[in-house]
């Protein structure tokens, strides 16, 4: 197949390119490239792409792919907070039209990068595809109703699936350490403190940042009829987790680490566990293949390696509100988010790089 990948140079975006170039897909990205200068490991896929902004492309950038990939976005809830309107704009209204876009170019597929944070304040009861939707937030908002204005455009010849992942971790070349297991961890390898931020109590379903990818892969390859404006939890349902017991596992696997909590740590109203059976059932590619404590051990031998230090994981090299709060003030980005002379090309490019990337 032809695929189009937005976010291609994202987080998960870094893994799942190579997964689609081993299948023989023939791959074009997407992407604005923010963290152009903060890649933590390894190699980013080197396949053609644009360099432009999801809100800015064409219905003739379009033709020809046999489905779209749509990662792209303002990813998480702090960056969501930070400018709500824009998270509205990007992550809800830039997906529909590309999603219509996409339709009027005959592109039969159109995979869209949804969230289990969807689910928001749910409690302790298991949830399906089918459970109550409960945003609390800009960016669950501006996802629940992406899904529900992309959904209105399928039809015989267009056909959408929302992909609603749980909270990701693991390595990768873009990876994120604005994420619990992936944070905890950098906290815990760098200081020997595992620092909590909040009370502990919430549910999260997390999953590896290679099994999210696998879901994306096995979407793609399966028979229309399986996925065709369908929504899929993506992990594992073992996989649930409350933040404590993510702690826990992370003092278990690495020794000499402990908890704290921080003096303003409080309860976190997103509370959600996912019932994942519904892929697992539908999609039989689809085996997830690792678990938050093995996912611990892989991330704790990379960051040893990399001498780690909270002001590089805290800042903004690898976490999202961070960086895009550095770049606008260092006059980078503009505050729409995008590229301040010619799309990011030349931003002063060595001064960031002794500042947010050292």
């Amino acid at each position: 197949m032809r695929v189009f990948v937005t976010g291609h140079k994202g987080y998960v975006g870094t893994t799942l390119v190579p997964m689609l170039l081993e299948h023989e897909h023939q791959v074009v990205g997407s992407d604005i490239d923010l963290f152009r200068d903060c890649t933590f490991i390894g190699d980013i896929p080197d396949v053609p792409d644009l360099v432009k902004d999801v809100r800015d492309i064409s219905v003739e950038e379009l033709h020809g792919f046999d489905a779209i990939i749509h990662l792209a976005g303002l990813s998480n809830d702090p960056l969501g907070q930070y400018r709500p309107n824009l998270t509205q704009a990007v992550n809800q209204e830039a997906t529909v039209r590309l999603a219509m876009l996409a339709k009027q170019a005959g592109v039969r597929r159109f995979i869209f990068a949804s969230s289990c944070s969807n689910y928001g304040a749910a409690g302790d009861t298991f949830l399906t595809e089918t459970s109550r939707l409960n945003p609390v937030t800009p960016y669950g908002i501006s996802k629940v109703v992406a899904e529900q204005d992309v959904s209105r455009l399928a039809e015989a010849r267009f056909s959408p699936t929302q992909m609603r992942a749980a909270t990701v971790y693991g390595i990768a070349p873009r990876i994120r350490f604005d994420l619990v297991l992936n944070n905890l961890t950098a906290w815990a390898v760098s200081t020997g403190i595992i620092r909590l931020k909040s009370d502990g109590m919430s549910w999260r379903p997390v999953a590896h940042v290679s099994d999210v990818a696998r879901a994306y892969l096995a979407v793609l390859h399966a028979d229309r009829k399986l996925v065709h404006d369908e929504a899929f939890n993506v992990g594992s349902t073992t996989e649930n987790y409350r933040i404590i017991d993510l702690a826990r596992i992370v003092e278990r696997q690495i020794p000499g680490t402990h908890i704290e909590f921080t003096h303003d740590a409080s309860a976190d109203k997103r509370n959600y566990r996912v019932d994942c059976s519904k892929i697992a059932t539908a999609l039989p590619e689809y085996k997830p293949q690792w678990t938050a404590a093995r996912g611990v051990l892989e991330l704790a031998e990379a960051m040893a390696d990399k001498d780690l230090k909270p002001e590089a994981f805290e800042g903004a090299r690898y976490d999202r509100l961070a960086r895009v709060r550095y770049l606008i003030e260092h006059n980078a980005l503009d505050h729409n988010l995008r590229w301040v002379r010619g799309l990011g090309n030349d931003i002063g490019k060595d001064d960031l790089e002794s500042v947010v990337c050292s």
